[in-house]
């Protein structure tokens, strides 16, 4: 067979295995989804989305610090989607407590697509994790300029606010937030 073909084929089987692995892991089957991932990962080393993939499933069965190098191995791979990335090591990070390294990761997310609203919004979550009042509110204000329409943000907002002392500001948050969800809430 000639290299290219087989190639292709090696690639197309590991993609196949990569899809069966999301199957598996739509039913809960983690060890069965990870498997099917490794396989993926040693048919073609070079799938990104199999490492993503497998970094998700490790996560979603607690391991979160085996998860953290499939993720680093998917921005090596493939610089163009790192700001994704990146925010899926923020919130792995956050999930254990780190809100630094959290922080860090959504600043280079931000870096790398600072049009993306959910960048900033979880960037505020970390920072307010870490009582950076100043800086919750404005990630929360950028995630509220580049999306307006996200209850979450003016929620969070208002929290932030009404930490300060800031009443009338949080409780302005939470009435926008509140028209926010009524609209969304209709057929």
């Amino acid at each position: 067979m000639l290299p290219a073909i087989a190639a292709a084929q090696t690639s197309q089987l590991a993609d196949d295995y990569n899809s069966r692995g999301l199957a598996k892991e739509t039913k809960g089957d983690h060890d069965g989804a990870i498997a099917d991932y490794n396989r993926a990962i040693e048919l073609d080393p070079k799938q990104r989305t199999a490492y993503m993939n497998r970094g998700f499933a490790k996560e979603a069965k607690g391991d979160v610090d085996s998860a953290i190098p499939d993720y680093n191995r998917a921005i090596e791979l493939d610089p163009k989607l790192a700001a994704c990335d990146y925010n899926n090591h923020g919130i792995t990070r956050e999930g254990k407590g780190d809100h630094d390294g959290a922080i860090a990761d959504y600043s280079r997310a931000i870096e790398l697509d600072p049009g993306n609203h959910i960048f900033y919004y979880l960037r505020g979550l970390a920072k307010e994790a870490k009582g950076d009042l100043d800086g919750t509110i404005a990630d929360y204000n950028r995630a509220i300029e580049l999306c307006p329409k996200q209850p979450k943000a003016y929620v969070n907002r208002g929290f932030a606010k009404q930490a300060k002392g800031d009443v009338d500001g949080a409780n302005a948050d939470y009435n926008r937030a509140l028209e926010l969800a009524a609209k969304l809430a209709k057929p």
